[in-house]
């Protein structure tokens, strides 16, 4: 018997229409979080409005201060085109993607040491999400990935989030390998993390003065690009006690990003 096609969730399906040119400019994002912060950013677009009566009550401030009209539905009507395992707690909003900005206008310095992230090939929207919460709380200047072969903005990763996507700039770019050498121009020292790097983290940032820094990660099992790799000025792993050293992409992020912040 021939095995049963799964289904692929909807966020892939997106991805894959907005390839070919065809798939809809505008996303749904879920969720009490994600929607109320969506309702508060003046920078987002926003289209529709689908809430149940509960979820109304407890948004009714945000949807006021927002002005969007909401469509009140009951659950059992709840018409949005979400994925069937999506947890939406009776409030969807229809936006258009933020637009931030460039890495030039994002990340320049200006007299300070900032901090950024750059995503090669993280394509799971759950750890991008949970990347942008762990950036915002550290004060990451911007996320950057490329516009290839990384998560998309999406309703999954928004909620995530939890709300960070509304305020961590998430720069999505052509060429991962460009930004990198702009960041370099910028005055960014590069650290690609790496689990066979002979010096940990904490080694490489003591030898460091203040300066602007870039975290590189990679996804989880092929890890950096032999191309990323070469365009960072040096490697660091994540110091472990065991034998058993491998972070998922989202911890190693958070444990990155704690170990900059607390030099700077």
């Amino acid at each position: 018997m021939a095995p049963r096609n799964k289904k692929k969730p909807l966020w892939v399906v997106e991805k894959e229409k907005t390839r070919k040119g065809d798939g809809p400019e505008s996303l749904w994002l879920f969720g009490l979080h994600a929607v109320r912060d969506a309702l508060l950013n003046p920078n987002r677009e926003k289209l529709r409005l689908v809430v149940t009566k509960n979820a109304h009550d407890r948004l009714a401030e945000d949807i006021a201060a927002s002005g969007i009209t909401p469509e009140v539905v009951e659950p059992r009507k709840f018409d949005v085109p979400l994925d069937a395992q999506s947890v939406h707690q009776g409030a969807a909003v229809q936006v258009m993607p933020l637009v931030w900005g460039s890495v030039s206008e994002i990340c320049a310095t200006k007299g300070d040491a900032p901090l950024v992230l750059l995503l090669d090939r993280v394509t799971d929207p759950h750890n991008v999400g949970a990347i942008l919460r762990s950036a915002e709380v550290f004060g990451a200047r911007a996320v950057i990935a490329p516009m290839r072969h990384s998560a998309p903005e999406t309703g999954a990763l928004a909620k995530t989030a939890s709300g960070a996507l509304e305020r961590q700039p998430y720069l999505r770019i052509q060429n991962l390998s460009n930004a990198m050498r702009a960041l370099k121009e910028m005055g960014y020292f590069l650290i690609g993390l790496d689990g066979t790097a002979e010096e940990t983290l904490p080694q490489v940032l003591d030898k460091l003065p203040g300066v602007a820094t870039a975290l590189v990660l990679g996804a989880e099992g092929p890890g950096l690009r032999h191309l990323t790799r070469e365009n960072c000025h040096t490697l660091a792993k994540i110091q472990f006690a065991g034998a058993f050293g491998s972070l998922n992409v989202s911890n190693a992020a958070a444990v990155g990003l704690y170990e900059v912040a607390r030099r700077r």
